[in-house]
């Protein structure tokens, strides 16, 4: 039996990490090579304290692709993602914001293969939640996910996602983004200081959406997510007009007055072009822990309604519960666990990938 790289990957897939996702998902292996039986390859840390603690995945690693059939020996190098810095040397400076670049038409960055929008027409309705636990679903069902956190106003995924470090820039231009549970991530809410406000115009929301989606060095990806503001204003058209998208999801609560807004993002989103990949009821229903009884707080079939008026898929129903929000609140969405709430992004998710867009 002739072992090949595919069956390297493929086994290396299924090595867990111990904070979440795969060597695979996480982008973390390198120059994988397979000559008559002699397998060679490096695992690349994102920085160096993390390769520190690595040493039980390499020799785990090196044990797994060991016992493949046709491998004759294994080779596994520990490696971090860069030199770390000398510590008298001060990192170069990021600007962030300022006005737009011109480009020469929808860019796509380097590596992602789908770039996928969440929107609302308005806010509160749970867009964050269902962006981060949909990138999290994604990444547990073995894709290479990035999420990034275009709500520039109020950035909530930093503490969704449980993070709360600046990303490194090595040449005060490109960004380095984090990782967490199996999600590569940036947010513009981990580059300014969380207690104060952005007071930006327009051009300078561009710029910052522009730096993010350029200068960030989000690796290879299967999809990244972009958790959009509500509404339909500048970080919208700017995404929209010079992002190649290649869909929207939009995400509304049954309740009428949330539904009205709704329809203003899909009507935007038609304006521009971008389709439309289906509507997320969220909030659909709340079931009592205490005797099972369920109570629809916000209505119900709205959005469903909407869906079948519009020919799109309704892609999930999503109940309102505690565990969500306290996971949210901890930094653990609910997807990372188990349970009917991460069983159904686990099913959005699997709805992604099987229509081709993950």
């Amino acid at each position: 039996m002739t072992v090949t790289k595919d069956d390297v990957l493929d086994a290396l897939a299924k090595l867990q990490l111990p904070d979440g996702g795969d060597l695979v998902s996480r982008d973390m292996v390198r120059a994988v090579t397979v000559d008559q039986g002699a397998v060679r390859f490096v695992i690349e840390a994102p920085d160096a304290t993390t390769a520190q603690g690595m040493e039980p995945v390499r020799k785990a690693a090196e044990q797994l692709i060991a016992r493949l059939g046709g491998v004759d020996s294994v080779s596994v190098a520990l490696t971090a993602h860069g030199p770390a810095q000398p510590a008298q040397k001060a990192p170069p400076s990021l600007k962030v914001g300022g006005h737009p670049k011109p480009q020469a038409g929808p860019m796509k960055p380097a590596g992602v293969k789908r770039l996928i929008a969440v929107a609302s027409g308005k806010g509160g309705v749970g867009k964050s939640t269902v962006s981060s636990n949909l990138a999290v679903a994604l990444a547990k069902e073995g894709r290479r996910v990035g999420l990034l956190d275009a709500d520039i106003y109020g950035p909530s995924q930093p503490r969704m996602m449980g993070v709360n470090k600046r990303p490194a820039s090595p040449d005060g231009k490109t960004i380095i983004p984090l990782q967490a549970h199996g999600v590569t991530l940036m947010s513009i809410g981990l580059m300014l200081d969380p207690d104060k406000a952005v007071v930006w115009r327009g051009p300078m929301l561009m710029g910052a959406l522009q730096q993010m989606l350029g200068q960030v060095e989000w690796g290879e990806l299967d999809a990244l997510i972009v958790d959009l503001p509500p509404g339909t204003g500048d970080v919208q058209l700017t995404l929209c007009q010079r992002a190649a998208l290649d869909g929207a999801i939009v995400v509304s609560t049954p309740q009428d007055v949330a539904l009205l807004d709704a329809r203003k993002a899909i009507d935007m989103f038609h304006t521009l072009k971008t389709p439309i990949l289906g509507l997320v009821e969220n909030m659909s229903m709340f079931v009592c822990p205490e005797c099972g009884h369920e109570s629809h707080i916000f209505g119900h079939g709205g959005v469903a309604a909407e869906a079948e008026k519009m020919g799109v898929p309704l892609m999930a129903q999503l109940p309102i519960d505690l565990e969500t929000r306290v996971s949210g609140d901890s930094g653990t969405p609910v997807a990372t666990g188990q349970g009917p709430v991460a069983e159904a992004y686990a099913k959005l998710a699997r709805g992604l990938i099987a229509g081709g867009m993950a």
